[in-house]
């Protein structure tokens, strides 16, 4: 499965009309895409509303990709005066696809940067983990970027972030987690937590 990962970003004020000039501009387009995710920023770059999208196949990512970069008003970022970013990204391919559905009032998003050469070992070393790991709490995706540098984004939902610091805790301290050989492959490391969004598909 392929994922798009758009973040528009504009003043904090204005969360509330980004978000429905995104919702507006997706209703009315006529693409093979299914609408996972909308959240709001909590913490570092303030006023900024990420999308997450599906895709069956490359090409019709691709396609998508080239109507956005045409459409005078792509996500309503023109109308809403903000600026947007797309990323593409594929699943790890063990992990099943992302179905909608609530599972926590906050989600993380963690990019790692990777080493030149360790993609394949981090999604070795994260199927050989995930089973023990997934017992413990949901993970949304884990993914690989198709553009850019080389980077994976994984989406934990959490109910409460007391939640995520006491599993978290208490997966490193059973040494079940981080993944065997992971940490070793990405240089730089970012996490975000966002809010979804009231009629967000994933809540």
């Amino acid at each position: 499965m392929m994922y798009e990962l758009t973040t528009l970003s504009s003043h904090i004020l204005k969360l509330p009309q980004v978000i429905d000039h995104a919702q507006r501009w997706l209703d009315q387009a006529d693409t093979p895409d299914r609408l996972l995710g909308i959240w709001t920023s909590e913490n570092g770059r303030l006023g900024s509303v990420r999308l997450l999208r599906s895709f069956a196949n490359a090409d019709a990512l691709a396609q998508e990709r080239i109507r956005e970069l045409h459409h005078a008003d792509p996500f309503g970022a023109a109308s809403s005066a903000c600026t947007f970013e797309s990323e593409s990204y594929a699943a790890f391919p063990f992990l099943p696809d992302v179905k909608p559905g609530i599972f926590g009032r906050y989600y993380e998003f963690r990019t790692y940067w990777l080493n030149p050469g360790g993609l394949r070992p981090t999604i070795d070393a994260w199927q050989a983990a995930m089973p023990e790991r997934s017992k413990r709490s949901p993970l949304t995706v884990n993914m690989f970027a198709l553009d850019g540098a080389p980077r994976i984004t994984h989406i934990w939902p959490w109910q409460s972030l007391d939640e995520r610091i006491a599993i978290r805790a208490q997966s490193y301290a059973d040494g079940i987690w981080p993944p065997v050989g992971g940490p070793q492959q990405f240089y730089e490391a970012t996490s975000t937590i966002w809010i979804p969004a009231a009629d967000s598909p994933l809540r």
